[in-house]
């Protein structure tokens, strides 16, 4: 390892905290801590709001699946915006209108503080396992580079080392330090991501696009794969992607808390549909150093050339290949990737939906603020422990992170859904059906086969699962409501810009 590679790495993981630091100022009020007291610019947060759905997992696992595959998993992209829109029309307003610092709360004021604390709960669990996965892909690549200079590290000492600099800056800024160090973490790991495809086209030969547009690699569209178990086929990755992208951006807290700290409607609906667009952009550049690998090892398997797993295959490239300073950039990337923070969601959905609606007595605000930072370090804690339990996968990250969301994404999504288009729907009929999805879900995904199209069998394709989900949760919870009479009469928060 070149010490200029040393010095960058360690200098940005110095810097991280004390720029959030910086950043944030003094979090005087609860408000402050959860929603930077709605004052953030829309820019900020749309970079932060890609910062943290992509993160490492885009950076080292996307350039595989072109690697194997194609472009094919763009169509995604095109899906997640779609969604996004749906959700800055229909479900943003309902927050803003009610004042919220939680996703969750319109469920509480919609059918009661039970369904509330159920769906923050799922969320907490869920998120503390995505981010696991999002977490320990961030090790994959800073092992592979101190493993090349003949240091053997074990994972959980590099998890140690960037859960630590991320509750650091958390604890002390809150939302406002967690958003723009999140916006400056994607510019970071972008401009790495273009450092890498200059470098690769020194590299390769003058005709390398030619030969990778013979071999399929920038195919875009797919109408050929099985609908049901292909996640890139046309179909399924647009309808997919379109419900996958309308539950993690409207109905998961670690999105709704950036979104809710700017400063009206209209700029959260901006940085939503923003955000849309630079993620296409992000995958493509990440997709485009995946063909760009291919051409130059020719193709040949990770695997083959003695990689312990696939997601090796651009971190390697980075730490063996890449100029001094510049492998030290691109790592310093892939690392801000990992330190957008999901902490201040996962104490701020704690505090305001499960121990101050179940208090004995109310908590003034110092009290509210005390806690929420509290919660940051447990969480922070639990995170490192759930993170070292993925130690051991051999399919591409993105992948796993995306599938642990398709046990819940779709009962959470179906809830509020119901509690916007089902009237007679109570709190009972929502909770009923939350677990009755969460168990449906749990089924299809570990037990149950389709057709794959070639005569075998396959499980269903990942980007179903949210939709299938909603489908359970109206389902059960419009049947149940049926015992009820019409609550035409209930008041919706009324939208304001």
């Amino acid at each position: 390892m070149h010490p200029v590679d040393v010095v960058i790495i360690v200098g940005y993981l110095l810097l991280v905290p004390v720029l959030g630091m910086l950043l944030a100022g003094r979090q005087r009020t609860a408000k402050d801590f959860f929603v930077s007291d709605r004052n953030l610019p829309s820019w900020t947060v749309c970079f932060a709001v890609v910062a943290t759905e992509t993160s490492t997992l885009t950076v080292i696992s996307t350039p595989t699946v072109a690697y194997l595959g194609s472009f094919t998993f763009l169509q995604l992209a095109i899906g997640y915006l779609l969604g996004r829109i749906v959700v800055a029309f229909l479900l943003l307003p309902r927050y803003y209108g009610g004042e919220l610092v939680t996703a969750y709360a319109y469920l509480g004021q919609r059918f009661g503080s039970g369904l509330q604390a159920t769906a923050s709960a799922t969320f907490l669990v869920t998120r503390l396992l995505a981010d696991g996965v999002r977490l320990f892909a961030t090790a994959i690549p800073v092992k592979v580079m101190l493993s090349v200079a003949g240091i053997d590290v074990a994972f959980w000492q590099i998890l140690l080392v960037i859960t630590a600099v991320t509750v650091l800056y958390t604890y002390v800024g809150g939302t406002r330090a967690v958003v723009w160090v999140d916006a400056l973490q994607m510019v970071l790991y972008v401009v790495g991501g273009i450092i890498a495809v200059v470098v690769l086209a020194g590299m390769l030969p003058d005709d390398w696009f030619g030969t990778a547009l013979a071999a399929g690699k920038f195919q875009f569209l797919d109408f050929g794969a099985s609908v049901l178990t292909s996640p890139y086929s046309f179909v399924t990755a647009v309808i997919g992607g379109a419900m996958l992208s309308m539950a993690s951006h409207g109905a998961d807290q670690l999105i709704v808390q950036r979104l809710l700290a700017t400063r009206t409607l209209g700029a959260a609906r901006t940085a939503l549909i923003g955000s849309g667009v630079l993620v296409f952009l992000q995958f493509g550049l990440f997709l485009l150093i995946g063909a760009m690998l291919w051409v130059l090892y020719d193709g040949v398997a990770p695997e083959a050339m003695g990689m312990a797993t696939d997601d090796d295959l651009f971190p390697t490239f980075i730490v063996t290949q890449m100029p001094p300073g510049i492998s030290g950039l691109l790592i310093a990337g892939i690392l801000a990737a990992a330190m957008s923070s999901s902490l201040n969601s996962l104490a701020t959905s704690t505090v305001t939906d499960i121990t101050r609606r179940f208090a004995k007595r109310p908590l003034d605000d110092a009290a509210v603020l005390r806690q929420a930072k509290l919660w940051v370090l447990v969480w922070g804690a639990v995170l490192f422990v759930f993170a070292s339990m993925f130690t051991g996968t051999d399919n591409p990250v993105i992948e796993l992170g995306l599938g642990i969301t398709g046990y819940t994404y779709g009962a959470l999504l179906g809830a509020f859904f119901l509690g916007l288009f089902v009237r007679r729907a109570r709190q009972a009929d929502a909770v009923i059906a939350f677990a009755a999805t969460v168990a449906v879900m749990a089924v299809v995904i570990l037990a149950v086969r389709f057709p794959d199209g070639d005569g075998g069998s396959a499980p269903l394709a990942y980007p179903w699962y949210t939709p299938l989900g909603v489908i359970v949760t109206l389902l059960v919870g419009g049947l149940l409501s049926l015992r009820h009479r019409d609550r035409g009469d209930r008041p919706e928060p009324a939208e304001t810009t």
